[in-house]
């Protein structure tokens, strides 16, 4: 049997030709990159700015089990190597969006690594 877990904080819908989409519910936890801010520099045109963050390790992402894949971000995705069982929205140009063009669905996952 395979269980989806998804640590992002929003559902995830999967768009599923023909029939019902599958949704994943948020799991209460989010998987996160840990991230130092930049120092801050000289204001432009009057708004406050600071230098370029630096992106850290990955928190919040259980350790491997048999039959269980974790959903994440994007973010979290890039900081990842080797682990077969995490997967991320596909929100390529297919992906279904509101009238906003906020994303309501996708169609695949795509693996993170």
């Amino acid at each position: 049997m395979t269980n989806f877990i998804n640590l992002t904080p929003h559902e995830l819908n999967i768009i599923v030709e023909g029939g019902d989409d599958i949704v994943l519910p948020p799991a209460g936890k989010i998987a996160r990159v840990a991230v130092t801010p930049g120092a801050d520099i000289a204001p432009v045109g009057g708004i406050p700015l600071r230098g370029a963050q630096q992106f850290g390790e990955v928190c919040d992402l259980p350790n491997p089990e048999p039959g269980v894949f974790y959903v994440v971000s994007g973010l979290v995705a890039s900081r990842l190597r080797g682990r077969d069982d995490v997967l991320v929205p596909d929100t390529g140009p297919d992906a279904r969006r509101n009238d906003k063009g906020q994303i309501t669905g996708v169609r695949r996952l795509t693996k993170a690594c």
